[in-house]
């Protein structure tokens, strides 16, 4: 049982980059789906789909990893993740407040009243939240 399910989405995508995985696959929930659909938008992942396990009622979240250059000098575009918000200290954010994460080159991930968002996407509606993670 996986007491921090975010955390364990990003060791996971973080595990998939470090040895090269074309894709990377995770139990799904509702927060992970979103954090995915922003991952996308925001251009560090190829894309991503959830898919039906036959034989079982669980769901899989499938992460396509998106990475630049040639074979061999291949490189990820995700170069850095941080989980801020924890299960056991939480950290909640006036608009603000949300960080710029390496002077806007990255992102910060904010679960708000209107939905999980990136931290310019909320300073934009006027909204804070709890800062999930930065990804960079």
């Amino acid at each position: 049982m996986v007491n921090d399910p975010i955390a364990d989405m990003l060791t996971r995508i973080r595990n998939g980059m470090q040895v090269g995985q074309p894709i990377v696959a995770m139990p799904t929930s509702k927060i992970k789906v979103e954090i995915a659909r922003i991952l996308k938008e925001e251009g560090f992942i190829e894309g991503y789909e959830v898919v039906e396990t036959e034989g079982s009622v669980t769901r899989t979240l499938r992460v396509r990893m998106k990475y630049v250059g040639e074979r061999r000098q291949r490189s990820p575009v995700i170069t850095g993740l941080e989980r801020i918000s924890r299960p056991g200290r939480r950290v909640y954010t006036h608009m603000t407040d949300i960080p710029w994460v390496l002077s806007g080159m990255g992102i910060a991930i904010v679960s708000t009243p209107k939905g999980v968002m990136t931290g310019k996407r909320a300073r934009q509606l006027g909204v804070g939240g709890e800062l999930l993670c930065k990804i960079w």
